[in-house]
């Protein structure tokens, strides 16, 4: 049986990575396409396991012989996703999830239009910027400038969260991957009739309530917090450090 194509986008420091690897402690039959990157590795990371780190002339080199299903410039550093990460789950009937941006999740849309769409969301600019900063320190050097660049782009991605069927806001991680987990069984129930073998209503229910038509009253306030929809003077106050802000 084919498996489900899903496309899991956020901004950075959202912590989809974090759910997609809880996800795949707990549902079997879900593959993790390990994107190609010209970025050099960061802290621990480790060629295959987070990352495929290349150079730019080898990942050009690929392009140009059509081995990747999509892929993007992102902060001057190119991410692909091999195509060959799809061709093996399905060979496996397993599903996949890509991991990746914006404007790659649109260029698979347009080739894949039946992908199941799920974008990411931190619960305001307070904690994406503590996440990140975080994550800076991990690696040895807080860099204020690259934080707040980041933390501007975050506006631009999360204004494409109508392009995507689920929302999940990660400000409680149980409850995150709970509902994570919750769209990969209902969609494989829905499309592929495979029953649920656990508390099957309520499952259905978690997931039709992350349902992008269904978020509007919980995606209200987050998208307020990040200025989406409000003036530049707005969106630049909302990204200021709080008073009691470490």
């Amino acid at each position: 049986m084919a498996g489900i194509l899903f496309i899991i986008s956020a901004p950075s420091g959202s912590g989809k990575s974090t759910l997609v690897n809880e996800l795949r402690k707990q549902v079997t039959g879900v593959d993790f396409s390990i994107s190609w990157t010209t970025r050099q590795p960061r802290g621990s990371e480790e060629h295959g396991r987070e990352y495929y780190f290349t150079n730019r002339a080898e990942f050009e080199r690929m392009l140009a012989a059509g081995a990747f299903l999509e892929h993007a410039e992102v902060f001057g550093n190119y991410y692909g996703t091999a195509r060959q990460s799809l061709d093996d789950a399905r060979r496996l009937g397993h599903d996949l999830i890509l991991d990746i941006d914006v404007q790659g999740a649109a260029q698979v849309r347009k080739s894949m239009p039946e992908a199941v769409g799920i974008f990411v969301l931190p619960p305001r600019p307070k904690e994406l910027r503590t996440r990140l900063r975080n994550r800076f320190r991990a690696e040895g050097q807080v860099n204020e400038a690259e934080l707040y660049r980041r933390l501007s782009e975050a506006s631009k991605e999360i204004e494409n969260y109508r392009e995507y069927g689920y929302i999940l806001i990660n400000d409680i991680l149980d409850r995150a991957v709970a509902q994570l987990e919750a769209i990969v069984l209902a969609e494989r129930y829905y499309r592929n009739g495979e029953p649920i073998a656990y508390r099957s209503r309520r499952v259905l229910e978690v997931a039709a309530a992350c349902r992008q038509s269904n978020s509007q009253e919980r995606l209200k306030p987050v998208l307020e917090a990040f200025g989406i929809g409000s003036s530049p003077d707005q969106q630049q106050f909302n990204f200021e450090e709080d008073p009691d802000d470490d």
